[in-house]
C-alpha cells in the first residue's frame, strides 16, 4: 500500500527527530511492504528565512494533498524579536486550523522499566501507567479575542477564553469514543466553580455522557487534577479538557513519565487526515548535536500509522521496538536512571528500527 506523507521538519532538534521517525518508518515500509511517499514541506522560522511568513500557503497546499503530517517543532531565540503573527509558532496554530484538527491526543506512559525515571514516589508508580489526555485544539484562549489598550492611562492586554457548545460536544465525543476503547472512565478538567466557559463544558459533557453510559464520568478542578496526577496518576484513563488546560496538564504529566521527550501527541479532526508531533520544543540549546530524544517522534509517527492509515500492526510493531530497547536498558541523555547505556539520536533510532519485525 501507498500513503503520502508531508514531513515538517521545522526548527532546532525538529530535523534530527523526525529523520529518526523516518528511519523507523522505513523500517516498517521494508517489514510490511508498504510505501511511504514523503513529501518535504518548510514551516516555522525556516519558513519564515525563505519568506517571511512561518506558514506559506505553499506549504498548506502541499500538505492538503497528503494523507497525514508528520510535524518537528518549530520557534527559537532566532525568531524571539517577531511580532505575534511572524512567529514561528504561528506555523502550528495555523495548520491546526487549516487542517480542522481539532482533537489533540497525548497519550502519557510510564514504561515499567523506566519507572526509577519519573520524579513520584516509586510505591506510588513501580508498575507504571497509562493514561490519555484529549484537548480540544482549535478553540478557547488561544484563538478567541485578544488585545491590548491604554484607554484608561494604563496599559491593558486581554485573551477572551470562548466556547460554544457544539466546540465541546465534539471534541467531548472523541473523548468518550477513546475512552470505550481503553478502561472506560472518563475525567473532565475544567473550572467549572469560577468560569462561565467551564460551567458550559460541565453542562455539555454531562449530556454527552447520557449517550456512553458504559462510560464512568467525573469531573475535577484543574487545580485538584494538577495535584491528583501527582498523587496517583494510575486514577486516571481519559483525560478530557480545554485547549489551555490540556497544554500545562500534558506538560505536567510529560515529567512523570521521567522525560517530555517520550511522548507524541496526534491532532486529528472528522476525517482521517492528522498532524503527528512530539510534545517537546525545540530545543535550540541542544540542535545538531545528536542528543534530542526521538522517542516522542517516532510514537508519533506510530500514532500516524494507526489514525490516518488504519496500519494498527505496524504501529503495535513500533511501540515493541521502542519498549524492546527500554528493555535492554537503553535511552538518550535525557532519561535519567543510573547505568541506562546512552545513546545519540541516530543511533537510537537504527537500534529501535532494528527491534521491529
Amino acid at each position: 500500500m501507498k500513503f503520502k506523507i508531508a514531513v515538517a521538519k521545522g526548527d532546532g532538534v525538529g530535523p534530527e527527530v523526525v529523520d529518526g521517525a523516518l528511519i523507523v518508518l522505513d523500517r516498517v515500509s521494508n517489514v510490511f511492504g508498504h510505501e511511504f511517499e514523503y513529501t518535504q514541506v518548510m514551516v516555522g522560522g525556516e519558513a519564515y528565512d525563505h519568506c517571511n511568513d512561518p506558514l506559506p500557503a505553499e506549504t498548506i497546499e502541499k500538505i492538503q494533498e497528503s494523507q497525514a503530517v508528520l510535524f518537528g517543532a518549530v520557534g527559537g531565540d532566532k525568531w524571539d524579536h517577531l511580532p505575534g503573527d511572524l512567529r514561528p509558532e504561528k506555523a502550528i496554530l495555523g495548520l491546526r486550523q487549516a487542517l480542522n484538527v481539532y482533537s489533540n491526543i497525548r497519550p502519557g506512559i510510564l514504561f515499567p522499566s523506566f519507572a526509577t525515571a519519573s520524579p513520584l514516589k516509586q510505591e506510588i508508580i513501580k508498575n507504571g501507567f497509562d493514561l490519555c489526555v484529549v484537548r480540544e485544539l482549535v478553540g478557547g484562549i488561544y484563538f478567541g479575542e485578544k488585545g491590548r489598550d491604554n484607554k484608561s492611562g494604563v496599559e491593558e492586554a486581554f485573551d477572551v477564553e470562548r466556547y460554544n457548545e457544539n466546540e465541546i460536544e465534539r471534541i467531548a465525543r472523541s473523548a468518550f469514543q477513546l475512552a470505550m476503547k481503553r478502561r472506560m472512565k472518563l475525567t473532565s478538567v475544567d473550572k467549572a466553580n469560577v468560569l462561565e466557559s467551564s460551567k458550559l463544558w460541565r453542562q455539555v459533557v454531562d449530556r454527552v455522557g447520557k449517550d456512553y453510559p458504559m462510560v464512568e464520568l467525573s469531573h475535577l478542578y484543574i487545580d485538584n487534577a494538577a495535584m491528583q496526577l501527582i498523587k496517583d496518576p494510575n486514577q486516571f484513563d481519559v483525560i478530557l479538557t480545554s485547549n489551555i488546560f490540556g497544554d500545562i496538564l500534558s506538560d505536567e504529566i510529560s515529567m512523570l513519565t521521567g522525560s517530555i521527550g517520550l511522548l507524541p501527541s496526534a491532532s486529528i479532526g472528522e476525517g482521517t487526515m492528522g498532524l503527528y508531533e512530539p510534545i517537546h520544543g525545540s530545543a535550540p540549546d541542544i540542535q545538531g548535536k545528536n542528543i534530542a530524544n526521538p522517542v516522542g517522534a517516532i510514537l508519533s509517527a506510530a500514532m500516524m500509522l494507526e489514525h490516518s492509515f488504519n496500519l494498527k500492526k505496524e504501529a503495535e510493531a513500533i511501540r515493541f521496538g521502542v519498549n524492546k530497547v527500554f528493555e535492554l536498558g537503553y535511552g538518550t541523555s535525557d532519561i535519567k536512571i543510573d547505568g541506562i547505556k546512552i545513546l545519540g539520536t541516530k543511533e537510537m533510532a537504527d537500534l529501535i528500527a532494528k527491534n521491529i519485525c
